[in-house]
């Protein structure tokens, strides 16, 4: 057997969820059946500090020989760095993605991919013409649940999916110490529409516009509803119905309601094994697939069919198991012992890219990105919802 590839990674910002991903590199593949390619953390950069960059390092359980460098620049300049995973705030996505393939660097950018459509026609146009990789890190497309549930609907044991309602919400009501929280501070692109929505988006997508045959689609249409954070005014619930048009033999019009909010969530990543009732529901005439909260990091479904079948899985996320001492997790409550986070799903598929020579991520192609921007767009367009300028443009390089 092949001696597996090694991807060689660099990490642009210390945060959150790059610390997830950093230490989801460091889980030997082999745990969740991958024999072709590893990953090794080799850089990572912080914008402030190199130290701080140093102790992220030490986080992700990074090889000694992992450098750390206290700007971006930096980083992207690194010979030894096969791709970037960039973890800013989706409001310096577009400048620091347009960094890293300006400097020859394979990408693979953290959702929402950009804030607007136009910066993220104009990084496709980036990634095109220097021949590099880009990717939406949509991590969720990525789950062996995620491609379970796809291969349930393109069996037609729902026959023609005709409706999808998908639901996903933070527990985030009444936390905001102040305006400044990155989840209502409309400096870097606060909302949840982006942060949340994208993946009540993303599930309506999965069933209804991935699932047909490229040639196909056609264009949606789309009307929605939001309400406003009061002091910012971002938008802090959110609600789009969407009809995507097909023709009748492929099942006619089918609709999908995707909605999101800052604080009706009674679900979290800690008790989803516990969830009662599911937030995706994906509709045939046949039945119907349930998908149990939280929408972004599902663990188990639910396939009830009109003549009698109930079947339930379980879909834990894999890593080195029981007894290891490894922890992974995002915010203050880490997952059992041994688990992943799952973004290593997403990071296989880059690896393989850049293997095979494609230019982006098998299950979430740029064209579908862009649309969804454009989509995203729209709703705040309806709502009357702008960043600031520097945010919204797509002239590079902006100083924040």
């Amino acid at each position: 057997m092949a001696e597996p590839k090694t991807i060689r990674w660099g990490v642009l910002a210390t945060g959150g969820i790059a610390r997830a991903f950093g230490k989801d590199l460091s889980v030997d593949p082999r745990t969740r059946g991958v024999t072709d390619i590893r990953h090794e953390l080799v850089a990572a950069s912080s914008s402030s500090s190199k130290s701080k960059a140093e102790t992220f390092l030490q986080q992700c359980d990074a090889p000694p020989h992992a450098r750390a460098y206290g700007s971006y620049a930096e980083l992207a300049r690194d010979p030894e760095v096969d791709v970037v995973y960039i973890a800013t705030p989706h409001s310096h996505h577009y400048q620091n993605a347009m960094l890293c393939l300006k400097a020859g660097k394979n990408v693979l950018c953290e959702k929402a991919f950009t804030v607007n459509a136009k910066q993220a026609r104009k990084l496709a146009e980036e990634a095109q013409e220097r021949n590099l990789l880009l990717m939406e890190g949509l991590w969720t497309r990525y789950f062996p649940l995620s491609l379970y549930v796809r291969e349930i609907v393109e069996s037609d044991r729902l026959g023609p999916v005709h409706r999808v309602l998908s639901e996903h919400s933070l527990p985030y009501a009444g936390q905001f110490e102040d305006d400044s929280h990155i989840m209502v501070n409309p400096n870097l692109a606060g909302g949840i529409l982006l942060d949340g929505g994208i993946y009540s988006l993303t599930w309506a997508f999965q069933a209804l516009y991935s699932t047909q045959a490229a040639l196909s689609r056609q264009r949606l249409t789309i009307k929605s509803f939001v309400a406003k954070y009061t002091s910012t005014g971002v938008d802090a619930m959110t609600t789009i119905l969407l009809e995507f048009p097909r023709t009748d033999e492929n099942g006619g019009n089918a609709h999908a309601v995707a909605s999101t909010s800052l604080g009706l969530s009674v679900d979290s990543v800690a008790d989803a094994a516990n969830a009662l009732v599911p937030n995706i529901r994906i509709q045939g005439p046949k039945g119907e697939i349930q998908v149990f909260p939280p929408a972004y990091r599902p663990t188990r479904t639910r396939l009830i069919l009109k003549d009698g079948t109930c079947e339930d899985r379980h879909w834990p996320q894999p890593g080195p198991g029981a007894g290891s001492g490894w922890f992974n997790g995002y915010g203050s409550t880490p997952y059992p012992e041994g688990e992943g986070h799952g973004l290593f799903w997403e990071a296989d598929d880059a690896g393989r890219a850049l293997q095979e020579g494609r230019k982006e991520g098998s299950y979430l192609g740029l064209e579908e990105s862009i649309l969804i921007m454009e989509l995203m767009d729209e709703v705040r367009d309806q709502a009357n919802i702008r960043y600031p300028e520097q945010i919204e443009t797509t002239e590079y390089p902006v100083q924040f």
